[in-house]
């Protein structure tokens, strides 16, 4: 069992980088947000636990996370490889994905840091317009609509996100460096940090990605 993480700050295209390397590639992608929600569709025990903080509007505890992420890793093979988005966050995340993994005969063989400038980020995400009608996603300069303000695929109206304005933008950026600062140490001196120029466009950087797999 192998596994990879992806860091990077909200807007580093970690969504995008994850779709390339799991086409091209035999790893699974792992999104914890995807696991919670399918353990609570299930009914496990875990999925109810953590059903119950959200339900509350409370973050669901790290325990809870990695039991759900220990149980998805029983469901595989031994030769199966798993590429976690965006998590761990925190380092004492970190810490207990280590020990869950260990639990599995497995460990984290690259943690890929997707670096961006500030910049960037911003201009991406307070950029980004959403249609109210059917969710599709537009950006005022990367890929505007053909009318501004209205949805190519349903005529419905754009909008932005509350959380993708500039000054919030800049907020969870923040969050994020004090966050992670101590995470990207951590696995620096466990010598397995890649760092990723994701700042240009996606395709390079898959490609940047990919080359420096092992």
């Amino acid at each position: 069992m192998k596994a990879i993480i992806l860091l990077g700050a909200p807007g580093a295209g970690k969504g995008t980088l994850a779709e390339g390397v799991r086409n091209a590639t035999s790893f699974i992608h792992v999104s914890t947000g995807d696991m919670l929600r399918a353990a609570i569709k299930a009914g496990t025990q875990t999925g109810l636990e953590a059903k119950a903080f959200m339900d509350k509007g409370e973050l669901v505890p790290d325990n809870v996370i990695l039991r759900i992420v220990s149980e998805r890793l029983a469901q595989g093979a031994p030769e199966d490889q798993y590429m976690f988005d965006g998590f761990p966050r925190t380092l004492e995340q970190a810490r207990q994905l280590d020990e869950t993994l260990a639990q599995h005969d497995a460990k984290v063989n690259q943690v890929f840091l997707l670096e961006v400038p500030t910049p960037v980020i911003v201009s991406r995400l307070s950029g980004r317009r959403i249609c109210k009608s059917c969710g599709a996603v537009y950006h005022v300069t990367n890929i505007p609509p053909k009318v501004a303000d209205v949805c190519d695929q349903c005529g419905g109206p754009l909008y932005q996100r509350p959380d993708d304005s500039e000054a919030t933008v800049l907020n969870r950026l923040d969050v994020y460096q004090r966050q992670t600062a101590s995470l990207i140490d951590f696995y620096e001196r466990k010598g397995v940090l890649v760092r990723i120029n994701a700042g240009s466009d996606p395709q390079s950087a898959t490609a940047e990605l990919l080359s420096k797999l092992n």
